[in-house]
């Protein structure tokens, strides 16, 4: 309706003016018929002037036109018809008497109406001056005006009708689209029609099916973080339950005890970690990850990451090998250390032999890889390594929350960098993350 009544605006004010304009051009032209006229039948009346006849032809004159010969000074010889009054302002026969012609209109009470006259030198001397009434201009204008009156508005009422049926068949597709949005839910997914025609509608209707599909893909990903972080907080909470009932079901011996409460603490110690992973990856979906870069030594992160897990190492009989490397990063040290520790923690779950830590610079970026010489990804896997809850088959499943990659690819991600895994040729996983590279003769910052 707002569409209609602003056309329905648009095209009276267009009507207005175009009918203003065929009326003041009709007019224009009626006029300039009495013109011709009045010229024709001056030249005639100019020539009779002073031969005694009269000074219109009966034939043609019809009664709608006057004539009359007048002095310079302004008083009238003889007219047609008799005793009329001096057609012509007195000012204006000077002008005529020099040889000019001059045109005008004049209203009169003898006969009645409004005239149309000329005046023009007489051969002879004087002025004949002819006029023709202009009733039948003014019957015509008020014919046309009456005319418009009535065809404006039916056509207006046409054209207003006409564009309500173009706007309401331009915008059928998006009320279709509003009643189909209307049903989408995140417990009833769906999608909006998309109208036949290449239009602004049809790929707006494209975009929010895009949009739809995103939402719903975003949806269905926090159903499954949902439902997998419940199950992964029910293991250690049923195990820690299950050791404190087996605990309290009969008199313990001390060792008895103290094993359960350290199973216990176990348990605690991973709902700990579980619950700290969980608010890391909460935060980053946010995008509240706390981040402090500075210019950091990839020396010195290999390094303080070799002396934390080279007891565990050895206590699994593995070695942690750290490859020296001049390269320096723009990166948070306690997150890059986190994300390292994350990576070396899962090639001494899943892995065997050594453990490698080396980095690769390639243009702008450095790569800092951990691998272990185990029996690496198996098939199929490579390509979900880094989703949350993502585990492996039981080649590689020896416990873990399935979070450990997946807070490795955040890290990455939140310092503009990314990840990648892959199998090595004679075997083993490497998985890498990759970071932006400083070019900076000044010394970074050494970790202690």
């Amino acid at each position: 309706m707002r569409l209609t009544l602003a056309f329905a605006v648009v095209m009276a004010a267009v009507l207005a003016g175009m009918g203003s304009f065929v009326y003041v051009r009709v007019g224009n032209a009626l006029i300039g018929s009495v013109d011709q006229a009045l010229a024709a039948q001056a030249r005639e009346a100019a020539g009779h002037a002073n031969e005694g006849h009269s000074l219109l032809d009966p034939d043609s004159s019809g009664g709608a036109t006057l004539a009359e010969l007048v002095t310079s000074a302004g008083v009238v010889v003889r007219s047609t018809p008799p005793q009329l009054a001096l057609l012509v302002p007195k000012q204006d026969l000077a002008p005529v008497v020099a040889g000019r012609r001059v045109r005008g209109s004049i209203s009169l009470k003898r006969p009645t109406g409004h005239w149309r006259y000329l005046a023009v030198p007489a051969v002879g001397g004087g002025v004949v001056v002819v006029a023709r009434s202009l009733e039948p201009r003014r019957e015509s204008l008020q014919r046309l005006f009456g005319e418009l009156l009535i065809a404006s508005p039916l056509a207006l009422l046409l054209a207003s009708l006409a564009g309500y049926g173009l706007a309401a068949a331009a915008l059928r597709p998006v009320e279709a689209m509003r009643r189909r949005a209307a049903a989408v839910s995140a417990t009833a997914p769906g999608r909006l029609p998309v109208p036949a025609g290449r239009d602004e509608i049809s790929r707006l209707a494209t975009t929010l099916n895009e949009m739809l599909d995103r939402l719903e893909a975003a949806f269905d990903h926090e159903r499954r973080f949902v439902a997998d972080a419940s199950h992964e907080l029910r293991t250690p909470l049923a195990m820690l339950r299950t050791e404190l009932e087996l605990a309290l079901r009969r008199p313990r011996s001390h060792d008895e005890l103290e094993a359960a409460v350290r199973s216990a603490a176990q348990e605690t110690d991973r709902l700990s970690q579980l619950a700290e992973d969980l608010l890391l990856i909460a935060r980053a979906d946010q995008g509240a990850l706390p981040m402090r870069p500075e210019r950091v030594r990839v020396d010195d992160l290999f390094s303080t990451i070799g002396e934390r897990f080279s007891r565990r190492a050895g206590e699994r009989g593995q070695e942690v090998d750290v490859h020296a490397t001049g390269a320096v990063v723009e990166a948070d040290p306690v997150r890059i250390e986190q994300a390292l520790a994350n990576l070396v923690e899962n090639a001494l779950t899943h892995g065997e032999g050594a453990i490698e830590l080396y980095a690769v610079e390639r243009d702008d970026i450095v790569e800092l890889h951990v691998a272990d010489a185990g029996a690496g990804f198996p098939d199929g896997f490579l390509e979900r390594a880094f989703d949350r809850f993502s585990r492996a088959d039981d080649a590689r499943s020896r416990g873990g929350s399935g979070l450990g990659l997946s807070i490795v690819a955040l890290i990455a991600q939140a310092h503009g960098g990314s990840v990648g895994a892959a199998n090595q040729v004679d075997g083993g996983a490497d998985v890498w993350l990759a970071l932006p590279r400083v070019r900076v003769a000044q010394p970074a910052r050494a970790l202690i």
